[in-house]
């Protein structure tokens, strides 16, 4: 994520508006078994005044991007370890430049040896679809951010989809309703890259029309706006800290630790990494790893699968762009079966 410079510890006030309350997207917390919270149980405004909106009965938030201002919200703790989910319904039409993010970090509080664990939802011109993009920045490892790009076997603007990041002392595992679609794991060869300060929970949509579509050529058309961001079935489950209480971290968070470790979200069982290959398989894009532009010597840490590696380029992108139908229904993928067309990337 680039640096937004607001403070996580002075926080402007915000005009808030509701909307009239709509059907609910299904649970977010289907197959996780968590509780989700009511906005002002977890989370404050970060910024864009009366961009940020919440419902009538405070379980959901839309975030406006338009000419003036984006808009955030964060949580109200740090957390040392946990489950961070939403569901997320995306803008439509055309979306070039736009920057959905959900995401963990601490960079206001170590700014040169920040954490950071990105889901990045990256807007396209019309007719072209949402991309999705996970980061993994650890001890200001900026200039190595473990990046990934994925298309999506549905559209996300039509209907919200649960997006989650698990983070543990051992393991983190990014989800997709409820299929991981990239773990990386704790090990000598990543080192200090692995986030283990506490970090706070980041929601923002923002203008990133310098770079986020097709590096920059396509920008944010404000002739579209407000781009309109949903987010519900708020989930924070983990370890949160108490700044004030003098104890150390291992003791401060050992049952949240444990608890979180024997969850069914945190166990990658076999027919999830069955699940997880098959989702990379056909709807991974980019990869750090086969990056040999970039990253002319490959990351200590990376699993150098051959058969994999054939599909893409020294860029790191995937030679044959997959295709699908466009649809306004949920895709076939997660109940077993995949839409053998995907329409071009940009």
């Amino acid at each position: 994520m680039m640096a937004l410079g607001f403070s996580t510890r002075v926080i402007a006030a915000i005009v808030v508006v509701s909307w009239a309350a709509v059907a609910a997207p299904a649970p977010a917390t289907k197959g996780f078994n968590v509780k989700t919270l009511n906005f002002d149980e977890g989370y404050a405004p970060l910024f864009g005044d009366g961009n940020l909106v919440r419902s009538s009965d405070g379980r959901s938030v839309r975030l406006h991007l338009n000419q003036y201002s984006g808009s955030g919200f964060i949580s109200s703790d740090l957390y040392q370890y946990g489950l961070f989910s939403a569901s997320i319904k995306l803008p439509s039409d055309y979306t070039a430049g736009v920057v959905v993010a959900f995401y963990t970090s601490n960079g206001d509080m170590f700014e040169k040896t920040h954490d950071e664990l990105d889901l990045e939802f990256l807007g396209n011109i019309k007719g072209r679809e949402w991309r999705l993009q996970t980061n993994v920045y650890g001890n200001g490892s900026t200039s190595r951010g473990r990046e990934e790009r994925y298309l999506l076997p549905f559209d996300p603007t039509a209907e919200a989809h649960r997006y989650s990041i698990l983070w543990t002392s051992d393991t983190i595992i990014f989800y997709v309703d409820d299929t991981p679609i990239r773990e990386v794991k704790r090990s000598e060869a990543m080192g200090a890259d692995y986030p283990t300060k506490p970090m706070m929970l980041y929601a923002t949509i923002w203008d990133g029309s310098s770079w986020a579509t097709s590096g920059g050529k396509y920008k944010v058309n404000y002739k579209y706006s407000p781009f309109i961001s949903e987010f519900s079935n708020l989930v924070l489950q983990g370890c949160r800290m108490d700044p004030i209480q003098q104890l150390p971290v291992d003791e401060q968070c050992a049952d949240a630790e444990a608890e979180l470790a024997a969850a069914y979200y945190s166990r990658m069982t076999p027919e999830k990494h069955q699940a997880m290959r098959k989702f990379r398989e056909r709807y991974m894009t980019y990869s750090f790893c086969y990056d040999t532009l970039r990253y002319p010597i490959t990351f200590p840490d990376c699993n150098i699968v051959p058969t994999e590696q054939r599909r893409f380029t020294e860029t790191g992108d995937i030679k044959n762009m997959p295709r699908r139908r466009r649809s306004k229904h949920r895709s076939k993928f997660f109940s077993g079966s995949v839409d053998s067309e995907r329409q071009a990337d940009i």
